[in-house]
């Protein structure tokens, strides 16, 4: 992005994404697109407003593919920081165009209706379990606190909004109880972007070792489970797919399908805790889990700014800001869920009865969320669920109070303390 063609001076975002949304604020006064500047000097426009990000969403002239597309990565440039694990991969979440079509083909199989309704009960009985086993952790508490009826603190992220979709996840893929808890590990080392080169350089070296070792296994032990179906398709005599696109589909769908579920639950149950009287709507009865799901998804998508994306050409925004070839573009979604011009003087404001609760939190286009139908059914279970076991479950300030995720990328609790009554 040479500078004759920057017509702004850019606004470096936090690295640790410490106010998200005030950012968004002050970006969305640049108009159509701000021009950013993200962790290690990455530059690239970030499109705030709700109908210009979806429109280039779906352009085809936006690419994903930083080999064909980016000039400062084919340079040479950026591959040793942070943004490696996000656009050095080889899968259909950096493709473009036909080789994007063949990867995705390869893994809608496993988020077809058919298949995410079946898991319902499996969704439900694992639901069942945590809430269970949260019960029991709270009346030990209790007991440890001689019975003075407080309940004991139970950080929810932990013990119920990450164990469901992570093991949702993995027993859709085939992946072994005993490396759950590392691949969570490092999913989250993905998502941290205050990391350094080196940090950077290590995640990305553990995870293709964890996933080549998952691949060996389904090799010598082919299971029920989706990986054995893509071992297949790369195993298959004459078939595209690479070994490398092989892991990195893995790396997508592993990561993708569970992290984003845990911060739409968390991100639901604080806003309701936040909002009690929203919360006691819901609870009547007045108002449906969907509307609280889509409201959550709107006003704090799990991925608030996802990169990158490059202009294949020259792009000029309503607003006359021209995104020249080769610029780099953030998808910011959690400033385009909150746009005014979307969702009027209330877009700030977590709002379960809004009339229009439209986001693009999944996406937009050819690369929307084949797993979005999942994520809804794994909230749609586990929050009704949730709160018809829990009626009292509160915030619990007194343990240090809800603490942020580490990041400009995802939007939702690292750690997420409530009470249970």
């Amino acid at each position: 992005m040479s500078q004759s063609t920057v017509p702004q001076q850019p606004i470096a975002l936090d690295p640790a994404g410490r106010d998200l949304h005030g950012e968004a604020d002050r970006l969305r006064q640049r108009g159509c697109a701000a021009l950013v500047e993200l962790p290690d000097g990455i530059r690239a426009w970030a499109p705030t407003q709700y109908d210009v990000l979806k429109q280039l969403l779906a352009d085809e002239r936006v690419s994903k593919d930083p080999n064909q597309h980016w000039p400062a990565w084919i340079d040479g440039e950026f591959r040793e920081t942070w943004v490696n694990s996000w656009v050095g991969v080889t899968n259909m979440f950096t493709a473009y165009g036909s080789n994007h079509r063949r990867l995705r083909k390869l893994v809608s199989p496993a988020f077809t209706k058919r298949r995410t309704d079946a898991l319902r009960p499996r969704i439900e009985e694992l639901t069942a379990g945590l809430l269970d086993r949260m019960a029991e952790a709270e009346a030990e508490a209790e007991a440890d606190d001689e019975g003075d009826g407080g309940g004991g603190s139970v950080d929810l992220r932990a013990a119920y909004a990450h164990p469901l979709p992570m093991q949702v996840i993995c027993e859709l893929f085939g992946l072994p109880e005993d490396r759950q808890a590392d691949t969570a590990r490092l999913v989250e080392s993905i998502m941290d972007t205050t990391a350094t080169p080196e940090q950077a350089a290590a995640t990305w070296q553990e995870v293709h070792q964890l996933l080549a070792g998952l691949v060996a296994l389904k090799r010598a032990e082919p299971g029920d489970d989706m990986t054995t179906v893509l071992i297949a398709a790369r195993d298959e005599e004459g078939s595209a797919l690479t070994e490398a696109e092989l892991i990195d589909t893995l790396l997508l769908v592993i990561a993708a399908g569970h992290e984003t579920t845990v911060n739409l639950i968390g991100n639901a149950v604080h806003a309701l805790l936040s909002h009690p009287e929203q919360l006691a709507r819901v609870l009547s009865g007045e108002v449906p889990w969907s509307d609280v799901i889509e409201e959550t998804l709107r006003y704090a998508p799990s991925i608030a700014n996802l990169p990158l994306r490059y202009a294949v050409s020259d792009i000029e925004l309503p607003d006359g800001t021209v995104i020249a070839q080769g610029d780099a573009i953030l998808a910011a979604y959690g400033a385009a869920g909150r746009d005014p011009q979307r969702h009027g003087a209330t877009a700030g404001q977590f709002d379960i009865g809004r009339v229009d609760k439209g986001h693009i939190a999944f996406g937009h286009g050819v690369h929307y969320c084949m797993g979005a139908p999942l994520a809804r059914l794994e909230a749609g279970v586990a929050l009704p669920a949730l709160f018809s076991r829990f009626p009292g479950l509160r915030l619990d300030p007194g343990a240090g109070g809800a603490l942020p995720v580490g990041s400009f990328i995802a939007d939702g609790f690292a750690a997420l303390p409530v009470r249970l009554k």
